[in-house]
């Protein structure tokens, strides 16, 4: 077996068959096999992949949030490579295999993420540097002004996803990683229950002396955040716990600020 999709899916129905009817179509030519693992969805998504006999279904019987979910996915499943991919995402003919070929012609490349784009074509910054607090302050500024549609800084944003480069990450809506090198840093550190689950991987796995390439020469569709969506204030939560979680591991002078920082910001509230 070549390569192992993993989706994980909560309460996201509708995108869940939208991906897997793109998997299907188009299927790639390299020997795959899908695995979705369901974080106890309330909405049948697990019925609903059942479509696809193709398909195996792991009920996880709670939310189990996305890196332990993918590591269950990744342990049940016996590809050479892994592709974690996120439910709300659309998968058009040939992408899958011109990630693999990405990986083929690096050797030294553990890690390959494609350019991914909205539904309106327009490009999603999927990539960086090692988060930090200025390097996270930077990152911010460029999503938060693609979205605001500031011509300066969406023109920018087209221009950085048009380059073939290696950053030190690469985002977990798609991405790419040979199994060995998974293996090697222990899988996802299942402390980040929603969010900078990606970013923590590939510094592990670029720590090994590993390479993280981004290539868009692949695109990839992500409509962006249906899971989240379906519970809002447990997603922020989430993303508030996995991100102190994140300076406590990586940047433990930073934690206990970070940690003042949202203390005063959820009492404002």
């Amino acid at each position: 077996m070549i390569v192992s999709i993993i989706i994980v899916s909560f309460n996201a129905r509708a995108d869940l068959e939208r991906c897997l009817e793109s998997l299907h179509a188009t299927p790639p030519a390299a020997s795959h096999e899908i695995i979705v693992v369901d974080n106890a969805s309330a909405d049948g998504s697990a019925d609903a992949a059942r479509r696809w006999p193709d398909v195996r279904i792991i009920e996880a019987g709670e939310n189990l949030g996305f890196a332990r979910a993918n590591n269950i996915g990744i342990r049940a499943s016996t590809g050479a490579n892994l592709l974690l991919l996120n439910n709300d995402t659309i998968v058009p003919a040939g992408a899958i295999d011109r990630l693999l070929d990405e990986l083929t012609h690096h050797p030294d490349v553990a890690v390959v993420g494609p350019r991914l784009v909205g539904a309106d074509g327009r490009a999603e910054l999927s990539f960086g540097r090692m988060i930090g607090p200025l390097n996270e302050l930077r990152q911010k500024r460029l999503v938060r002004g693609h979205e605001r549609h500031d011509p300066k800084i969406s023109a920018l944003v087209d221009q950085m996803t048009r380059r073939p480069h290696s950053p030190d990450w690469v985002s977990g809506a798609c991405l790419l990683v040979r199994r060995a090198d998974a293996e090697a840093v222990g899988l996802l550190d299942e402390r980040f229950r929603l969010y900078t689950e990606d970013v923590d991987f590939c510094a592990a796995i670029r720590a090994r002396g590993r390479l993280v390439r981004f290539t868009p020469a692949v695109e990839i569709i992500h409509t962006r955040g249906r899971s989240a969506a379906a519970t809002p204030a447990a997603a922020r939560e989430a993303y508030r716990q996995s991100r102190l979680a994140f300076y406590e591991k990586h940047h433990p002078f930073w934690a206990p600020v970070l940690r003042l920082y949202l203390r005063l910001r959820r009492a404002d509230r």
